[in-house]
């Protein structure tokens, strides 16, 4: 906090207030730290509720204070895509600058964040959010991780829940690739079918052998009783 700067007296003492409390009593489902050069712009990250259609999921965005702040609001965005918001546009909630006459000054940046992830799991719709269905909502929440593995401003902010999400995409990689290598393997029923083949082949090969022994014996039969006829009618 120390290199933090850019605003007025009033607008810093307030942010490095709501900055500790925040360390001292985290919002639920929430994280959020300043650029380091900059306390008036703040980053956080969103984890998707369970039993959500955002549950996996995990989004960036930022809030950026005016130097009057708090007797103004912040603007609001959302920069990872996530089916609710549209990504880098100033969000219309009644916690941002779009309605200043709704702004209440002892709202902190905790009442915010709160705020936010409240209207982000309601569907009523406002000027920057989007209608999507639940499964697009889910397959965007799996697809957050390796987005957010690539902003560096996320990298730099959020260095634990970065080690976290790469460990997420391993096991998701490994996942993919047990599946895949599963579907791959030839199935045990399409081997013993050619066994089976095989052993149907052996057993005609015995049969057609048993027959022409058996028909062998039969003539060797006929043979010799026309043989011992022969010899009985002998003078």
């Amino acid at each position: 906090m120390s290199n933090l700067k850019k605003g007025n007296s009033t607008a810093l003492s307030r942010l490095r207030q709501d900055y500790m409390r925040l360390k001292k009593d985290p919002v639920p489902y929430i994280v959020a730290e300043p650029l380091h050069n900059n306390i008036l712009e703040w980053h956080y990250l969103v984890r998707g509720p369970e039993k959500t259609p955002y549950e996996g999921g995990i989004y960036h965005g930022k809030l950026k204070f005016p130097p009057e702040f708090p007797f103004r609001a912040p603007s609001i965005y959302m920069i990872t895509p996530n089916g609710r918001f549209k990504t880098n546009t100033r969000l219309c909630l009644s916690i941002s600058d779009f309605h200043p006459d709704t702004w209440n000054p002892a709202w902190s940046v905790g009442t915010i964040l709160t705020g936010l992830l409240s209207f982000m799991l309601e569907k009523s719709p406002t000027l920057g959010s989007i209608e999507t269905t639940d499964q697009e909502k889910k397959s965007l929440a799996i697809k957050s991780v390796e987005f957010n593995l690539k902003d560096k401003i996320v990298t730099e902010l959020f260095p634990e829940t970065v080690e976290e999400m790469k460990a997420i995409q391993e096991t998701r990689l490994r996942s993919s690739n047990q599946s895949s290598s599963q579907n791959g393997v030839r199935k045990p029923s399409v081997s013993l079918g050619i066994n089976q083949g095989s052993s149907n082949n052996y057993q005609n090969v015995i049969a057609t052998a048993v027959v022409a022994i058996g028909f062998a014996l039969f003539a060797y039969s006929v043979r010799y009783v026309l043989k011992s006829l022969s010899y009985d009618e002998t003078p």
